[in-house]
């Protein structure tokens, strides 16, 4: 028994002993000096020691007092030596430690590199992301320790930037230039602003650091001049998506019916509105499901512009075919009754359509380029839709129908097509895509009484040019408008991109008049 108990307390001697934080080093903490107080707190970070942890947090959320000459931690009604972490007892009169922003700038960054070492990758991640935005020279030697220990990858390939991003203020020009050329592959803003001041000779006085940080700094802007183009056409597939889905029941009516709709845009607000009727009647009847909303307003969105079209056909329109002038101020006076009604309905304000929490957030391909999930899904439903439409037009009767009474409709009306009702069904179906179109708008974009006015000049731009009632043209034309409108709005801005725009569609409708695609049969001949 003696025996083995000897062994035990010789076991024990040998285990590394958890050293207290050094007393003194703590106690600068509490230095009148701001720069004391800085030094103090960096070479506590570099002891990466979790009594460092504990200690910085507690003067980061201003839980340090100064008692005498001891540091102590005050959580409620107990205390703790800052050094040992032993529990005192309460001091009387103790004296808050002054922590300024300057301070607790150095505090956010010295507790982000400490979690470098915490157990959890997640916790490594996360801090290793919040350290590419601030890093100090003196964290070069704890980001290697950290560096040396990581086994992540993804977290191992942040940790190298920060490194590179701490060894830019090194002594050594050998390190600097080796810092500059690791920095010199990354696609990120920020490191640009931070390989900026190197460019200067005022700043950097060797010439190869100097020359590398220009080279570094163009191969940046080369890669963030690409991601902003690419940002700028997905921003135009995303706008050429609610294009399409605007001029496809537009380029169904005015093929079928030859009617000028100018309150076609006003179908798409009754579609955005929808949304919005559908998504309060969820928050106060179905709040645990609300994430759902957005799927439920789409057949109310649809059958809401649809019936709003049937009336305005029935109603209006239907009394004025052959006469277009008359027709197209008809509808315009149509459109600014339905504003009206939207105005005394839901009131002249914006209303409020929020996204799901499964249309949040986004996909990061680069660190200046996130593609929104929102915009993601309305490009996919506006693709849906348009294949919906296909199987609709060329694979059932009514899309026969449809096709025949727009490539002839007096002999279509010959061989026995009740033309009136499919004037009736096809301005339906075209109101109703409108409304989906509104939906999907209600997404990205404000939604109020006037938010289909500055859509409809773009929709008839869009089946012009895609050709009348051709399906594939107005999917060409749209995506293509959309783009390009996107592009020149990043070199040009908007007013000059929309001039611009509207210049190439006189010129291409004076060289082919017909659109991309010609409509075809014995009408045209």
């Amino acid at each position: 028994m003696t025996r083995s108990l000897l062994v035990f307390l010789l076991y024990a001697c040998c285990l590394p002993a958890h050293a207290a934080l050094d007393a003194a080093q703590v106690r600068r903490l509490a230095a009148e000096d701001s720069s004391d107080k800085v030094a103090a707190i960096q070479q506590l970070t570099q002891t990466a020691d979790p009594d460092a942890v504990r200690v910085l947090k507690a003067m980061a959320e201003d839980t340090l007092f100064l008692a005498g000459d001891r540091v102590v931690i005050v959580d409620g009604d107990k205390a703790f030596d800052a050094a040992t972490g032993s529990a005192i007892k309460t001091p009387d009169n103790p004296e808050s430690v002054t922590v300024n922003n300057r301070i607790r700038g150095e505090l956010a960054s010295a507790l982000a590199a400490l979690k470098l070492f915490d157990e959890d990758p997640r916790v490594r991640l996360a801090s290793a992301q919040k350290l590419q935005s601030k890093v100090s020279p003196e964290m070069a030697p704890l980001l290697m320790r950290a560096l040396d220990k990581e086994t992540d990858d993804k977290i191992k390939a942040l940790l190298k930037l920060a490194y590179a991003q701490a060894n830019l203020g090194n002594a050594d020009p050998a390190a600097r230039l080796a810092a500059v050329k690791a920095l010199a592959e990354t696609s990120s803003p920020a490191i640009r602003s931070v390989l900026l001041p190197l460019a200067d000779q005022a700043n950097e006085p060797d010439n190869r650091v100097r020359f590398a940080t220009i080279s570094a700094i163009k191969s940046i802007d080369g890669r963030l001049a690409l991601t902003e183009n690419l940002g700028r056409v997905f921003s135009g597939l995303s706008l050429g998506s609610i294009l399409l889905l605007a001029a496809l029941g537009l380029a169904i009516t005015y093929g079928v019916m030859g009617v000028i709709n100018m309150a076609h845009g006003e179908l798409l607000m009754i579609g955005a509105y929808s949304a919005y009727a559908v998504q309060s009647v969820f928050r106060n009847y179905f709040p645990e499901a609300i994430d759902w909303y957005l799927p439920a307003a789409i057949p109310v969105a649809f059958f809401a512009a649809a019936l709003i079209g049937v009336i305005m056909e029935r109603t209006v329109i239907r009394w004025l075919y052959g006469r277009a002038l008359e027709t197209l101020l008809a509808t315009w006076g149509l459109s600014l009754m339905l504003i009206q009604a939207a105005r005394i309905v839901f009131g002249a304000q914006n209303v409020e359509v929020a996204n799901p929490s499964w249309m949040s957030g986004g996909i990061e391909l680069m660190p200046n380029l996130l593609l929104p999930w929102n915009r993601i899904i309305i490009i996919g439903f506006a693709l849906f839709v348009l294949l919906l439409v296909w199987v609709l037009m060329n694979k059932t009767r009514l899309g026969m129908f449809v096709r025949a009474v727009t490539q002839n409709r007096a002999m279509a009306g010959c061989v026995g097509v009740p033309t009136a009702r499919i004037d009736t069904l096809a301005f339906a179906l075209g109101a109703g895509i409108a409304g989906l179109g509104g939906l999907a708008l209600s997404q990205i974009s404000n939604v109020g009484p006037d938010m289909g006015q500055g859509y409809i000049v773009d929709s008839f731009m869009v089946v012009v040019v895609g050709g009348v009632g051709q399906l594939a043209g107005a999917v060409w034309a749209a995506l293509g408008l959309g783009i390009f409108t996107k592009l020149l709005e990043g070199w040009a801005g908007a007013v000059i991109a929309k001039i611009a725009v509207l210049v190439f569609i006189i010129i291409f409708i004076q060289k082919r008049p017909q659109g991309i695609f010609a409509l075809k049969g014995r009408a045209v001949e």
